[in-house]
């Protein structure tokens, strides 16, 4: 896939994948008010080509295509280049939705939906996906760099490495991650875990259990038997980092 160098003030290109041609329409012409640049492809094939043409800041994909589903589109755009997707799923299928998110999506959205929530989603999704520039001048000092475990996480840069190998992470396992190194030893329930690193109040909690299970396949040394990611019954997870080993007795 092509790599393209971007001014960084440039409008974000939006690649829009649905073969409902209203849908896409609608989707599109809210993204195009919104300030975004959009492409449009009614199937995966043609999402592929179009995403390898001109690469994408974010694809909003459609989860029921003709011919290539959007589960092998994700797969495949995701293979190429982190890409942020967000899925769009209809009501009630929780199996292809949490599909969905173990092959790399991003974030979700369910049929029927709001044109307008579509680009809240599209706007959080991206402002997280952005590494921090210099010319940002942020009011606040950038934020330490995150260090336990042989895990390193800069938010800044929005890299984050085990033992100096480089995590593949999507915007939502980064974040997650950068939020268990920040507390410690504490344990967070799933809705404590949405409101705080996904941005939601409400919303389908098994978003979280699939992350967590992601997220520990990417830093867990035997992710079967987790050592840093813990399950705590009854309330979530907690982030144990070890401490230093003891010295031998002599």
């Amino acid at each position: 896939m092509e790599q393209q160098q971007r001014n960084p003030q440039a409008a974000a290109r939006v690649l829009v994948v649905d073969d409902d041609p209203t849908v896409a329409e609608i989707v599109s012409g809210y993204l195009d008010r919104a300030g975004y640049v959009v492409d449009r492809a009614g199937d995966g094939p043609d999402a592929l080509a179009r995403a390898a043409a001109h690469r994408p800041d974010l694809v909003v994909l459609d989860l029921m295509l003709p011919g290539m589903d959007g589960l092998e589109v994700c797969r495949r755009i995701r293979g190429e280049a982190p890409v942020p997707v967000i899925m769009l799923t209809a009501r009630g299928d929780e199996d292809d939705r949490i599909l969905g998110l173990e092959v790399g999506a991003d974030d979700y959205v369910t049929k029927p939906f709001s044109p307008r929530e579509l680009v809240l989603r599209v706007q959080s999704v991206l402002r997280r996906a952005r590494p921090a520039r210099a010319d940002d001048a942020p009011a606040d000092p950038p934020p330490d760099t995150l260090h336990a475990a042989g895990l390193r996480v800069d938010p800044a840069a929005r890299r984050a490495t085990k033992n100096g190998v480089e995590l593949a992470l999507t915007i939502r396992e980064f974040d997650l991650l950068a939020f268990f190194l920040r507390h410690p030893g504490r344990a967070f329930g799933r809705e404590d875990l949405m409101r705080e690193v996904w941005g939601w109040d409400f919303g389908d909690l098994s978003t979280v259990t699939v992350h967590v299970r992601r997220l520990r396949g990417k830093v867990e040394d035997d992710p079967g038997r987790p050592r840093l990611i813990q399950t705590v019954w009854g309330v979530g997870y907690r982030f144990d980092a070890p401490g230093p080993a003891a010295e031998p007795e002599v």
